[in-house]
C-alpha cells in the first residue's frame, strides 16, 4: 500500500490519480481517495460477466458501447470512479486512457462492504454528474434495482427478484434475464450480511492514502 498523504485534509485530483501505482485500485470522490480493496469475489465476477455478455449483445450493433471494470471515468478533476459496468453513447467521451464525463448508464454490483458507499456517496455523485440511469445489483439476496434520474436525484423505477426481467427505462428494448445473472448456488448455511450505519468498510474510516507522485506514470 502506498504511503499515507502528508495532510489529512488533502484533496486529490485527476493528475494525482494518474501517477499512482498500476497495481492499486482507487476511486476519488470530492477529492478524497478510497481504496477499492479487497479484490472482487468470484460471485461478483460471475454476475459482472453475465451482465456484460447480455448488455454487450444488446448494444453490439448500436451507437452506445459497454465498458466493464476496471475503466476509469473522470466525472470532474476531483471525481474519478470505476463502475462495474457503464454505457457510453457519446463517442467523443471515449479517450485513450479513460471515459470523460458522465456515462449514460452505470451498473454497480453490491457487497456488504461497499453497499453504503455505492448507495450514498456514489449515487449522489452520479446524480450531480448527470448519469441518467443507475442499476444496483445485489448478488445475494438476489435483488436488482433500476434508478432513473429525476431532477437532482434518483427515483426507484424497478425492483426485481431472480425470476424477474430487469427492464431499462432509458433503453426500453434492453431487457436482462436475471435468472442467468444469478445462476449460482447459495450454500444453505450462508448468512445474509446486513450493512449497518457506521460499519467499517474498505471505503471509509481509517485507511492509508496514496502519496502524491508525478502525473503521467500510470
Amino acid at each position: 500500500m502506498s504511503e499515507a498523504a502528508q495532510a489529512i485534509n488533502d484533496r486529490f485530483t485527476w493528475d494525482d490519480y494518474r501517477g499512482w501505482p498500476d497495481d492499486e485500485r482507487w476511486e476519488i470522490v470530492g477529492g478524497e481517495a478510497f481504496a477499492m480493496t479487497p479484490a472482487p469475489a468470484p460471485r461478483h465476477q460471475r454476475v459482472l460477466h453475465e451482465l456484460d455478455r447480455q448488455m454487450g449483445n444488446h448494444f453490439a450493433d448500436k451507437e452506445c458501447m459497454v465498458f466493464p471494470a476496471p475503466t476509469d471515468v473522470k466525472l470532474s478533476d476531483q471525481d474519478v470512479v470505476q463502475p462495474d459496468l457503464l454505457v457510453v453513447c457519446d463517442k467523443s467521451q471515449i479517450k485513450a486512457t479513460h471515459i470523460e464525463g458522465a456515462p449514460t448508464l452505470v451498473v454497480e454490483i453490491q457487497s456488504p462492504s461497499t453497499a453504503a458507499f455505492d448507495r450514498v456517496r456514489k449515487m449522489r455523485l452520479y446524480a450531480r454528474s448527470g448519469v441518467k440511469e443507475v442499476w444496483l445489483i445485489t448478488p445475494y439476496p438476489w435483488v436488482a434495482e433500476v434508478y432513473a434520474l429525476d431532477g437532482e436525484s434518483y427515483r426507484l423505477a424497478q425492483s426485481c427478484e431472480k425470476t424477474d426481467t430487469l427492464q431499462s427505462k432509458l433503453f426500453p428494448d434492453l431487457a436482462i434475464d436475471l435468472e442467468k445473472v444469478f445462476d449460482f448456488e447459495i450454500p444453505p448455511n450462508e448468512r445474509i450480511l446486513m450493512v449497518k450505519e457506521g460499519r467499517p468498510t474498505p471505503y471509509g474510516g481509517a485507511r492509508e492514502r496514496p502519496s502524491r507522485q508525478p502525473a503521467g506514470t500510470r
